[in-house]
Parts: C-alpha cells; structure tokens; sequence
C-alpha cells in the first residue's frame, strides 16, 4: 500500500489516544481504540479503505482498515510521515464562557486557526455559569471538540483546553507571554505592538466589568482596540487570531 503524504489529509483522519510506537518496523497491525472505532463505523468506512491516524505527538501514520469487527476495528500501519500543520505563532485564547453553542463554536474555529491552548474563564457578566463539577465535565467536552476539530482541519498535535478559571484567579497566575484583552474603549495603535507568544483575553456577551478592567490593568494586561465596531464574543477572538497570523505572514 501507497499513501501520498502530501494529500493524507483528504483522507478520512482518526485521532488515537494511546500513543503510537514511531520506531517499529512497516507495515505492522493495530487495533483501534474506543473513540477512533466508533468515528469509524460512523462514517461507514469498509475494509481495505485507507485512512490516516495521529496520537497528538507530533506527524501522522498512514494506514488501511484491515478488519471491523463487532469489538474492535484492526489497521495496518505503512508508515509515519512528520507533517505539522501548526501555526507559527504560540496563542492562547482566552474566553469568557459563552452561553449555549458559542463555546463549542469558538473553540472548534480556534482550534481550526491554530491556537496553543484554550483557557475558558468565567467572569462576572458571563450569562453562562459553571459549578465545580460542571465546568470539570464541560472542559472534558471541549477537548473532544479540540479533537474532532484537529481530525477535520489537518492538526497532528491537540491544542490544550484547560480547566475553567475565575478571571481575578487568572489574572494571579504568573505568565511570561504577553497578555492583552480586547476592549472598544483602549487606544487604538495598542494592537499594533501586540507579537506572540501571547494570550488573547475576550471578555462575555455583556463584556468585562470595570473592575475587571482595572485588575487586568493593574496586573499587566494590555487593552487592545480591534477597530470602530463592538465585535460579538464568538466574533471577537477569532477576528484577533486571524488578524495576527496575517501579519505574522502566515496567510499570504
């Protein structure tokens, strides 16, 4: 079996938990885990069908669907091939929770224009609230968008999305990346001297608090302007990310 690196990703991608040996010999046989499994019979794939696996640590391996059996799927591994399809640019977002779809929206779009990670936060105009144990099972659902998000769009390697945090406890977290928080009041060439690494703070539907404003201030956060119009909160960020990576000369 031949696979063409080059157009691996019009294949139909699985990511697989377990990490995958890199240094045993081609071609070789696996069985697929739960998730990949299931994604598999989803799309009604047949024997002999060829697919692509990556186990988030970095390029992909070529494969062809051997068996799919009642309690697990067999593929045969040809080959590993060290293709990244990340950004240059090491960006966090930082969201407000959003209420319904929106968060799963966001952080599948981010996750598409190569953000690092994820850190969803809840602030004090958030419509949206999170207990303890409910924000624990929303930041697990998230990274399954994460991972669904990286099988569609090409990614080798997950963007992480870590735990909901209160903004004021964030703001406490030391941080060696620049951090700037979008707001339609802040001076305007502000984003100008924005470079990665960076955090990317985006306020609720309602927007920041003053308070929060002034404690992000106090801690170092700059405010960046992103033109005339008050852009949504699922606008907002994406808009950001975008704008960097053209700068950065990623898109052009």
């Amino acid at each position: 079996m031949h696979q063409d690196s080059s157009a691996s990703f019009l294949l139909p991608r699985f990511f697989v938990a377990a990490s995958i040996a890199r240094d045993g010999a081609f071609p070789r046989t696996i069985a697929l885990d739960e998730h990949a499994s299931m994604h598999l019979r989803v799309l009604r794939l047949r024997e002999d069908e060829l697919v692509t696996l990556f186990d988030g640590a970095g390029g992909e391996f070529a494969a062809r669907i051997v068996s799919i059996g009642k309690r697990e799927v067999v593929v045969e591994l040809s080959a590993h091939h060290a293709i990244e399809r990340e950004s240059t640019l090491d960006i966090t977002l930082v969201q407000a929770l959003a209420t319904g779809d929106k968060m799963d929206w966001i952080i599948q779009k981010a996750t598409e224009l190569g953000v690092t990670a994820i850190q969803p936060i809840q602030t004090q105009r958030a419509t949206a609230k999170l207990n303890a144990e409910r924000a624990e099972k929303r930041a697990a659902h998230w990274q399954g968008v994460v991972t669904a998000a990286c099988e569609q769009c090409g990614r080798n390697r997950l963007p992480k999305v870590h735990s909901v945090m209160d903004f004021a406890a964030w703001l406490k977290k030391p941080s060696a990346v620049q951090r700037v928080m979008l707001h339609p009041d802040a001076t305007r060439g502000t984003w100008s001297k924005v470079r990665a690494p960076v955090a990317i703070i985006i306020g609720p539907e309602g927007g920041f608090a003053q308070d929060e404003i002034f404690d992000a201030e106090r801690a170092g956060v700059a405010l960046a302007n992103f033109g005339a119009r008050v852009l949504r909160t699922e606008t907002a960020g994406l808009a950001a990310i975008t704008a960097l990576q053209v700068v950065a000369g990623e898109w052009i």
